[in-house]
């Protein structure tokens, strides 16, 4: 008992250290998280009672919504495209860039960085993808002749996708990179040595059975901040394409849920979609894991 006391009183600097986070974490993420799960058994809009209906929000969603299975499908779409693809150009550019010197490495991680600094600065990409002749794309391609009118870039459903994409990747790599450079830097280089007198002869080994083995961790956390990223993305569409879109082409789950939410006060039906849209980055966090796993074998 008296141990016991005594680990616990060495301890305590450190729970209080930890304390203000926990606290932060409890309140603005496990509280949100069981309030979802309990509004989303109910009819709520905020202004009458509730009424629990069971799991009919859910059952909507697939049979009633017609908007729902087209975001869903966008956001799957868009979720396959910009998580892997984000993850694996952030691990690439900081592999590339922490080859360089010390002072080179470091204006360049600043200039990769930034898109994630600067926020939402989507006004630049309405000037590059404005659809009048002053938008930067239709002045090149009118310069060059490749069309002959205008292409109203945002309004076009077939362009509106692809758009966003970019837009996506651009923003949301910043972070990624960051952990990718940051774990490269810390992997210890005697373990190249080693593995060259075990029989590594080339950098692709090196980076299967060396690198990946051992920023596992750090590739765990990139993988899941770059597809939680495109999962919740719903900013860059509404502010790009508005809301909604052209044939909801570029609506997502988060775009939907915000409009059931915040104009139509169903907070019911729109908590059964945060719920539904955490349960798939669940299972795509334990995905991501597993694939982890085989990593070095």
């Amino acid at each position: 008992m008296k141990k016991s006391k005594s680990v616990f009183h060495h301890k305590l600097p450190l729970y209080i250290m930890i304390a203000p986070f926990l606290t932060a974490f409890f309140i603005f993420t496990v509280i949100p998280i069981f309030s979802s799960v309990f509004l989303s058994l109910f009819s709520y809009d905020m202004v009458g009672k509730f009424q629990f209906i069971g799991l009919d929000n859910f059952f909507r969603m697939f049979m009633d919504d017609d908007v729902f299975p087209t975001t869903l499908k966008n956001t799957i779409q868009f979720a396959i495209v910009t998580g892997p693809l984000g993850f694996i150009l952030s691990f690439i550019l900081a592999w590339f860039i922490n080859e360089f010197s010390p002072k080179v490495r470091t204006v360049l991680s600043f200039l990769f960085y930034a898109p994630a600094l600067v926020g939402n600065a989507y006004f630049i990409w309405k000037i590059i993808f404005s659809g009048d002749s002053y938008g930067y794309i239709n002045s090149i391609l009118l310069s060059l002749g490749l069309i002959n009118e205008p292409v109203i870039w945002l309004k076009d459903a077939s362009y509106i996708m692809p758009i966003i994409i970019i837009v996506q990747l651009w923003q949301s790599m910043g972070v990624s990179f960051l952990a990718n450079i940051s774990g490269l830097q810390n992997v210890n280089g005697e373990l190249y040595e080693a593995g060259s007198i075990d029989g590594i002869r080339n950098r692709w080994q090196e980076l299967w059975y060396i690198t990946f083995p051992t920023m596992k961790n750090i590739l765990l956390f990139s993988a899941v901040m770059q597809i939680q990223a495109s999962f919740a993305a719903g900013t860059v569409a509404v502010e790009l394409a508005g809301f909604p879109s052209v044939n909801h082409a570029a609506d997502t789950i988060v775009s939907h849920m915000m409009d059931v939410g915040t104009v139509r006060y169903e907070m019911g039906y729109a908590s059964a979609i945060a719920v539904f849209l955490f349960a798939v980055m669940a299972i795509t966090r334990i995905l991501i894991g597993k694939l982890l796993d085989l990593v070095g074998k």
